[in-house]
């Protein structure tokens, strides 16, 4: 079994490893500021499906449904779907 072993000397199996969550965007600020104070635009939109770390952002109830309000720096990418192509009949 292939393993890491982190600078202060713990060894951490491939299967501790935490592995990215998935979920849909279903809502966005108008973008982060930088510390100058500009506005930066995010990199993601309504409708994209994104990884984000397993402990990511904070768990909140808004009209009986569950949902992750996170910061951009938590978002690891964006998924992007393959095109599907039909064939002609």
């Amino acid at each position: 079994m292939p393993e890491e072993k982190t600078a202060g000397g713990i060894i951490i199996p491939d299967t501790a490893k935490e592995k990215p969550q998935e979920g849909e965007v279903i809502a966005v600020g108008p973008g982060a500021r930088d510390e100058s104070g500009k506005l930066t635009p995010l990199d993601v939109k309504v409708g994209d499906r994104i990884l984000f770390g397993k402990w990511s952002g904070t768990e909140i109830k808004l009209n009986s449904e569950d949902l992750l309000v996170m910061k951009v720096s938590d978002v690891m990418g964006v998924i992007e779907q393959a095109a599907q192509v039909k064939k002609a009949a």
